[in-house]
């Protein structure tokens, strides 16, 4: 099976677009959280998400799309763009999103937005964070998001931090036929954060067991002018010309 592996989205649908279109054909869809918040098209992203029958965990702007969460945690750029989404919403698709799940196992692959001890909110950005979330994956992959930077962590019990750390790089295939555990990050399709400003996805290819990233150019304008013609915040536009 080849599988697209994308996290991230957050309403931005001319990214999305790119980045199926570079997929390709697929058998299916995975999505880490977060289709929702900052950009101007949550519904048309959820049903192009939903037209695929995509296997689907909440993020935090999920949660906070329809009130099952505050926003008093968010910084205000963030809190004001969940808050319009929320309005834009219709009731099936809070409905919708508030049936997705905050874990869930496919096979040998485990997936969830941020850590399997805080599933919505926990990044996994460091070898402590990353330890916590192993002890509690019982699965030999896993699957992340939430941090918007394409990553790799290799479990190594004999190591000083018990796991190493590292970024992904376009077109870098990682071999799934080891023995070590994993847990795999395809960083953002709509807001990188990791100065490359393309979209990012991955392609999990079950049969030749491996999980190559992928960064896609996307016309970034069509998205800065749909989300300044929304009055959503200027530091979320001007971001995505910066990949920050």
């Amino acid at each position: 099976m080849r599988i697209a592996v994308t996290s991230d989205i957050h309403a931005n649908l001319a990214a999305l677009e790119a980045v199926l279109a570079h997929a390709g054909a697929v058998d299916a869809i995975w999505n880490t959280g977060d289709c929702v918040g900052y950009g101007p098209q949550p519904s048309e992203c959820i049903a192009r998400l939903r037209e695929a029958n995509a296997l689907w965990v909440a993020g935090n702007h999920e949660r906070a799309a329809t009130g099952a969460m505050s926003v008093d945690e968010f910084n205000q750029s963030a809190a004001d763009a969940a808050l319009w989404t929320r309005e834009q919403l219709s009731e099936d698709e809070k409905t919708f999103l508030d049936a997705l799940p905050e874990v869930t196992v496919e096979g040998d692959f485990t997936l969830v937005h941020g850590t399997l001890r805080w599933p919505v909110w926990e990044y996994l950005d460091g070898p402590d964070t990353a330890l916590a979330h192993l002890s509690l994956q019982r699965t030999r992959f896993g699957f992340v998001g939430h941090t918007h930077v394409p990553a790799l962590v290799t479990e190594r019990p004999d190591s000083t931090e018990g796991c190493q750390i590292r970024r992904l790089h376009d077109g870098e295939a990682i071999d799934l036929s080891t023995d070590e555990r994993l847990v795999l990050n395809p960083g953002s399709v709509g807001q990188p954060r990791d100065g490359d400003k393309r979209a990012s996805y991955g392609i999990l290819d079950t049969d030749a067991r491996t999980f190559t990233l992928h960064r896609v150019e996307y016309e970034i304008a069509a998205t800065q002018r749909l989300m300044d013609k929304a009055g959503l915040p200027v530091w979320l536009i001007e971001r995505l010309d910066i990949g920050r």
